[in-house]
């Protein structure tokens, strides 16, 4: 395969489960017309250009891939031989660097490290064949990447253009205790339909993703901005001159043809020439611990996005909640909270109160604002006792969890009664 000069090969968007919907709406928005879709996949056609844009601008998706091969495979000595027959001469440099990551159900594997182990010495193998010399490998993110799905007795192996994950962004320079990944948040900010002009609080902030990512979005910035490294840049020929494609932004004079360097380094151009940091809404994230706020601002300015960001060390009850008119027919704004569950942190009987609380607080202090909570306790959720229009599905890492979108702030009886 020849990923920088072939015009059209199935890509894959992988997400987290429960995800993809949120991702279909991003890839569509992209202009791109999904040709299948499951609970954690998007597949679209396209070709270089393509990946290098799916991978800039999806904030809630985890890796694109292309497919290199998928085949019977019964057992590891089989993944060996499938590795090897795959031309990879034709897309690692022979003195570059690449790691493998695996995802393995297959009964005859008890050691979950082996698929990467063996896939990693049939690239080496078939390179050493190939070119007299193999590459370096190892588990880091800086070179090119390769990931093996093996589920029962089939497999797929792809080319991961990706490398680390799309859910590190790379701002959350201190994470904190359960932090919220960066993909879900993204994801929970559209599943509340926040219009980007309308304020956006963020209570129990944490580590600060939620208000992050909020600004980002408000100000159109892409994710992968902020990125040092993508897998694509290490794929082989990634600075040879492709004919037929054109950057002239980056290289005017250049009239054979432009590089993948030069057609990224572009699509960089144009991404940030789309940001638009002026008249951002009103974004306030606030915690009852000083050092996480203080964590959360640091992550923001790796982001690049503090000065948009109000920070208050305070209860969440004390959070302050702009006295906005609200748009004709639309809500205030969001105040979203993302509180414990009683699973990681803290216990049910503890969190009681807290969740009573956010209840109170939503409906006295964020009336007209459209409230947004998610949590992985549904007994927790019902002592919020508000009305919800939507409890949407999400998974935080193995925890099965509902965002509650609580539209008005309004008390079950004041509306249709709806229970949990």
């Amino acid at each position: 395969m020849r990923i920088w000069t072939d015009r059209s090969y199935p890509i894959i968007v992988s997400c987290a489960k429960e995800l993809s919907r949120w991702t279909e709406i991003e890839v569509r928005d992209l202009g791109y017309k999904p040709i299948e879709v499951t609970e954690n996949t998007v597949v679209v056609r396209g070709g270089m250009r393509d990946v290098m844009k799916l991978n800039l601008y999806l904030r809630t998706a985890h890796r694109v891939l292309v497919p290199l091969l998928r085949a019977d495979c019964r057992n590891i000595r089989d993944l060996y031989e499938l590795a090897v027959s795959i031309d990879w001469e034709n897309l690692i440099e022979a003195d570059g660097y690449f790691s493998v990551s695996s995802i393995v159900h297959n009964y005859t594997i008890r050691d979950t490290r082996l698929p990467s182990l063996y896939t990693k010495d049939a690239i080496a193998d078939r390179m050493r064949e190939k070119c007299q010399r193999r590459p370096d490998s190892g588990g880091e993110n800086h070179g090119a990447a390769v990931f093996v799905y093996w589920e029962r007795d089939e497999v797929i192996i792809y080319l991961d253009t990706s490398g680390e994950p799309l859910s590190k962004r790379g701002y959350r320079k201190i994470p904190g205790s359960a932090p919220m990944q960066e993909t879900l948040a993204a994801a929970c900010i559209m599943a509340l339909h926040w219009d980007r002009r309308t304020p956006f609080i963020s209570p129990m902030c944490g580590s600060g993703t939620p208000a992050i990512e909020a600004v980002m979005m408000a100000a159109n910035k892409a994710p992968g901005l902020l990125k040092g490294h993508f897998a694509f840049q290490s794929i082989k020929d990634y600075r040879r001159i492709i004919p037929g494609e054109a950057a002239p932004r980056v290289a005017p004079r250049q009239h054979m043809g432009a590089t993948p360097e030069q057609i990224w380094k572009e699509l960089v151009l144009d991404a940030k020439e789309q940001e638009n940091f002026t008249d951002l809404p009103k974004v306030i994230a606030t915690d009852i611990s000083p050092d996480a706020v203080e964590n959360a601002h640091t992550n923001a300015i790796a982001a690049g996005v503090a000065p948009y960001i109000d920070f208050k060390a305070c209860d969440f009850a004390e959070t302050p909640i702009p006295d906005v008119a609200a748009p004709s027919g639309r809500s205030k704004g969001v105040v979203f909270f993302n509180p414990e569950y009683g699973i990681r942190l803290g216990t049910p009987e503890e969190l009681a109160p807290i969740y009573e609380r956010i209840g109170t607080f939503l409906h006295e202090k964020c009336a007209g604002y459209t409230g947004g909570l998610i949590t992985g306790n549904p007994d927790l959720a019902r002592l919020v006792n508000l009305y919800y229009k939507t409890r949407v599905p999400f998974f935080n890492g193995p925890i099965d969890c509902r965002l509650f979108v609580y539209p008005g702030c309004e008390l079950k009886g004041q509306n249709e009664s709806a229970s949990v």
